[in-house]
């Protein structure tokens, strides 16, 4: 079986905005507070969850490095609450998202995220999980935690493959 090869694109704001939030120092969004002394970034990500009981988590995941090529077989969504990672060490890693087509993942887009960028998946927003690159990496994660079913995963039946690349993970 042979599988289709993904383009990685960088990740910008208008890029992602059909799946998300790119949480990032915005200079159009900064303001001074603590008289001065700190930069605030306001509103980067907006965070959600629906659902009775339902409760906005901070969590940490430890990723183990992908390596490439790697082959895209599946894809999961979150239909009750965005997710948001955030990288703890600056290093690139991958954001692999699909628009839907009528309850199944569509062809998976691969964005490039610098170690300074974040992501918030809007809820239901296809996704591949956590995909860290060149050496362990910790993310703060922001997800939902409360009752109902917050996972739906699903499995392609023909694999897309993110080819070997070469990047930076100083």
């Amino acid at each position: 079986m042979s599988a289709a090869a993904l383009a990685i694109r960088p990740l910008t704001k208008s890029a992602f905005a059909p799946f998300g939030d790119v949480v990032e120092a915005d200079p159009a969004t900064m303001r001074l507070i603590n008289g001065g002394t700190t930069e605030r970034f306001h509103a980067v990500g907006h965070p959600r969850v629906l659902g009775e009981g339902a409760e906005v988590i901070i969590n940490l995941f430890r990723g183990q490095p992908r390596a490439l090529p790697y082959v895209v077989d599946m894809m999961e969504r979150h239909p009750l609450g965005s997710q948001s990672f955030h990288p703890l060490q600056d290093r690139p890693w991958l954001v692999v998202v699909a628009e839907d087509e009528g309850g199944r993942p569509g062809a998976p887009q691969v964005f490039l995220a610098t170690g300074r960028q974040g992501i918030n998946y809007g809820a239901n927003v296809w996704h591949h999980p956590l995909m860290a690159l060149g050496a362990v990496s910790d993310f703060l994660v922001v997800d939902r935690s409360g009752p109902g079913n917050n996972l739906e995963e699903f499995v392609y039946p023909e694999p897309f493959v993110v080819p070997a690349v070469t990047f930076s993970t100083a």
